[in-house]
């Protein structure tokens, strides 16, 4: 009886000591290490063989994208596997490919599709950890949804003033000296304009609504209310009929398209015009060294017009068997100078705070107005219900560029986009 006493006394003993030292050695600490693609190996799992990336289809990215992740395999021994697809097509390629077992580790999307990844189970959400404070808040905010991070943000985007300095002296700074411009070289007749811009877009219009104080869903820490439309408030009257006044005075055509307002300007027919980033090179091409750029001006209040701000970002599928290493890629791909190699080569902002006051950005003659309005504008809603924003809202202003009342007609989207969001079954989110 003492023996076995003995031997039970033994075991509890030796369980004790065990479970004393357990946690000790066994428990690590998860450190965000500031070299990404160098983190320590007792830090991540095991390294994978491959990690597989969608990169949108288009031959400037897809070349510094591949730069970029070729060094990436030199420094971590991974393999990259870079899928070229279209941007808008990854998501419901995504909804096949990853409960198959054939999808990525890494997609490529704009920011105003994430509620839609996020409520159809499609993505994961990422830890940014310390690399948080090097995003630019408004790139941190168009990738924020429902309390969490849902991608490493790569490249922002709004639009801004371009003007033909053979036409126009100086940009103009507000837009009493863009409406005497407007006023001074419109000659219909001639195919001669002033000022143009895609006035019946909503996209394009919006921050002259914005900037006098309307919004698209109020938001608060993060979260929109869907049912707070502020489309037809104070501000965006204001907005709707300065839009008004552009049709009225003849300055915008009603039957003006995106393929006629860029051929007008490159044939050196317009003195300004309000575009994006994209159209820098072709815009170039034409015009030579009488292409500039400007902030888009002030508005009447004295207050920056708002606009859209679009955020490009590296996002994890939730299919995603190393999502540690995913995660570490795309830190990769996003750090100061990969950015600037995606700059360089795509042409394309990068989202970061040290990028855009790097000199090659912000000396730059051209970029840099697209790198300052940034700074003025509002990520476009992410939620799904702003896919019932579009249509009514377009539909409006072109009731309002054909002379209609603005007031009544703003009114009536607002009426029928809370119909369509509630029709769809969309959350508060």
């Amino acid at each position: 009886m003492k023996k076995w006493l003995g031997t039970i006394f033994c075991m509890m003993l030796l369980i004790g000591i065990l479970a004393a030292c357990g946690p000790d050695e066994t428990k690590s600490t998860k450190n965000d290490s500031d070299k990404d693609g160098e983190k320590a190996s007792e830090e991540m799992p095991e390294k994978p063989e491959k990690l597989t990336l969608w990169v949108n289809a288009e031959e400037k990215q897809e070349k510094a994208v591949k730069q970029i992740t070729n060094k990436y395999t030199e420094k971590t021994g991974i393999d990259v596997e870079m899928v070229p697809i279209n941007m808008l097509d990854q998501v419901e390629k995504l909804n096949v490919e990853g409960p198959a077992g054939n999808g990525p580790d890494i997609i490529f999307q704009p920011h105003d599709r994430i509620g839609d990844l996020v409520l159809r189970g499609l993505v994961a959400p990422v830890s940014l950890g310390d690399k948080k404070s090097e995003y630019t808040d408004t790139a941190l905010q168009a990738v924020q949804y429902d309390g969490d991070y849902w991608g490493y943000p790569a490249v922002i985007e709004t639009y801004a003033m371009y003007y033909n300095k053979s036409l126009v002296d100086e940009a103009p700074k507000t837009m009493e000296d863009l409406m005497a411009i407007a006023e001074r070289d419109t000659k219909p007749a001639e195919d001669k304009f002033g000022f143009l811009m895609e006035a019946a877009n909503f996209y394009f219009v919006y921050p002259f609504f914005s900037g006098n104080g309307a919004y698209v869903f109020s938001n608060e820490d993060g979260k929109y209310d869907i049912s707070d439309i502020g489309l037809a408030n104070e501000g965006a009257i204001e907005g709707g009929k300065l839009v008004k006044s552009w049709f009225e005075n003849g300055y915008v055509p009603q039957d003006l398209t995106p393929d006629i307002m860029n051929g007008l300007f490159k044939e050196g027919k317009v003195s300004t015009v309000i575009n994006g980033p994209w159209m820098v090179r072709e815009y170039g091409d034409a015009l030579g060294d009488d292409l500039a750029t400007a902030p888009l001006p002030l508005l009447e209040n004295g207050d920056n017009p708002k606009p859209f701000v679009g955020v490009k970002s590296y996002m994890l599928s939730y299919y995603s068997e190393n999502p540690e290493w995913a995660e570490d890629l795309m830190a990769f791909i996003t750090n100061k100078e990969n950015s600037m190699t995606y700059y360089d080569i795509a042409g394309e902002l990068p989202a970061r705070n040290d990028s855009l006051k790097d000199p090659v950005i912000a000396d730059d003659p051209i970029y840099s107005a697209f790198a300052e309005q940034t700074k003025h504008g509002v990520p476009m809603p992410s939620v799904p219900a702003m896919q019932q924003v579009w249509d009514p809202i377009n539909d409006a202003l072109s009731f309002i560029s054909k002379g209609e009342p603005v007031e009544p007609v703003l009114k009536e989207a607002v009426k029928i986009i809370g119909n369509q969001i509630e029709a769809s079954g969309a959350t508060t989110k």
